[in-house]
């Protein structure tokens, strides 16, 4: 398994992870730079099956399964789960002699994050969870407009690809969605990496995954969950059902976020989660004081 990834800056390591189909291009103008300024070695990188990270071999199902698979779990057929993506980014964080990080995640990434926290937790020094659910089918589901859009804009050749690309943005953003802006990195990000195959992959990854629930109960991690109130991807009751599982997590809302970061929400967001880091490092401090006297 070949990772590619890129690191910025210098002090803790913060681990940023990309949702689905999304590469470590991927991230909004000046999210990467909000958080070296803030002191942080910022981690980035490209999930297996995008960007150029390796690929699976598994081939996608016909879209009919695709889509039933949506609506009845078991039809999802995989040769990964969102644990071995966690995995993936563990092994990244060991080649580069990076004994834990604090992890930041948005959609399919803060669930991968999560699942770092549940198999790794000693390695996880804060969580931050972004427009993510906890893996349990009957919280964060898609609103219905949009499970009817999706088909028609998913159903399209390359050629295509940048336009319904920019459509399907549009309706999962919020009011301040940035066409434009939204446009030239897609573009780029499919310049660089072209491969809907992956997407599937990564779908019916998620898809397959068990309903993490019951071991984000038992975390002792410090928590950051962040959602948008007007996300009609991961609607809101995805974040609260991650908050009300992790003991301790902390829950922000913004009105005008949907299932994207919005640019003037930007250094807000990157104030917040630096806050966080900072408990996360008291919490680690205190444990690291109690097992020594035990």
């Amino acid at each position: 398994m070949d990772i590619e990834y890129e690191m910025t800056g210098d002090g803790q390591p913060l681990l940023l992870i990309m949702g689905l189909g999304g590469q470590l291009t991927s991230w909004p103008p000046g999210v990467v730079d909000a958080f070296v300024h803030r002191g942080f070695r910022v981690i980035t990188f490209d999930n297996r099956d995008s960007g150029l990270s390796s690929k699976g071999t598994m081939a996608v199902p016909p879209r009919w399964r695709q889509l039933a698979a949506t609506v009845v779990r078991r039809l999802a057929r995989s040769e990964y789960v969102l644990a071995d993506m966690a995995d993936d980014a563990l092994g990244l964080l060991s080649a580069l002699n990076i004994e834990g990080a604090h992890v930041v995640g948005i959609s399919m990434g803060a669930m991968i994050a999560q699942s770092m926290a549940i198999t790794s937790p000693e390695r996880v020094l804060s969580l931050t969870s972004i427009m993510s659910t906890t893996g349990n089918p009957k919280v964060g589901r898609m609103a219905l407009r949009l499970l009817r859009l999706l088909p028609q804009l998913t159903r399209a050749d390359e050629q295509h690809f940048v336009d319904n690309q920019v459509e399907i943005f549009r309706h999962i953003s919020g009011p301040a969605f940035d066409a434009i802006e939204g446009r030239a990195i897609i573009e780029a990000d499919t310049a660089r990496s072209y491969c809907p195959d992956g997407t599937v992959r990564q779908t019916m990854a998620i898809i397959a995954s068990p309903d993490r629930t019951p071991q984000l109960r038992r975390l002792d991690i410090p928590t950051l969950v962040i959602h948008g109130l007007v996300d009609p991807l991961v609607q809101p009751s995805g974040g609260m059902a991650t908050t009300s599982a992790v003991p301790g997590a902390r829950l922000v809302m913004y009105p005008d976020m949907g299932h994207d970061l919005p640019a003037a929400r930007l250094n807000e967001i990157a104030d917040l989660i630096a806050e966080h880091t900072a408990r996360g490092n008291e919490h680690r401090a205190r444990s690291t004081l109690q097992t020594s006297f035990v």
